[in-house]
């Protein structure tokens, strides 16, 4: 497992690279050969410039993904980019009353699944990602984010 880490906004604490490789590797259904996967920091006008430009949606949200259709170079595998949100991951865990730690490892195993092709669009969907979501969270040593 390979981060290609971005970090685009200033003054803004991200977690340990050993520590997001952890949790990516936790959320992958399929461990086959190496995998790579982009990670963009940012604050939020970027995160609002890019919600608006890809879900047409006004404001910053605090993760973003964005999969590459079958993208390898060699053995290796490029899963595609997620996007996260510092300033919102900071917010979101202090109004949740979580460890900060927790909600980046929470929006990280968001986004991989998201880049394996799990979504929550509907309310079925949104149950089996929560589930997995919880599964992966709990095994990690994190409390489950939506009790």
């Amino acid at each position: 497992m390979h981060i290609d880490l971005a970090v685009a906004c200033d003054d803004c604490a991200v977690p340990s690279r050993p520590a997001l490789v952890r949790w990516c590797k936790a959320a992958l259904t399929e461990a086959e050969g190496s995998v790579r996967v982009g990670l963009r920091v940012v604050a939020e006008p970027e995160a609002a410039e890019l919600n608006g430009r890809f879900r047409g949606r006004p404001g910053p949200t605090n993760v973003l993904s964005f999969p590459y259709d079958d993208v390898s170079l060699g053995k290796t595998r490029f899963l595609g980019d997620i996007v996260i949100c510092a300033p919102l991951v900071k917010a979101e865990a202090a109004r949740a009353g979580c460890p900060e730690n927790a909600h980046w490892a929470h929006l990280v195993i968001h986004g991989i699944l998201h880049l394996q092709g799990f979504d929550h669009e509907t309310d079925q969907d949104a149950r089996v990602m929560e589930a997995r979501e919880t599964r992966i969270l709990t095994g990690l040593g994190f409390t489950d984010p939506y009790r």
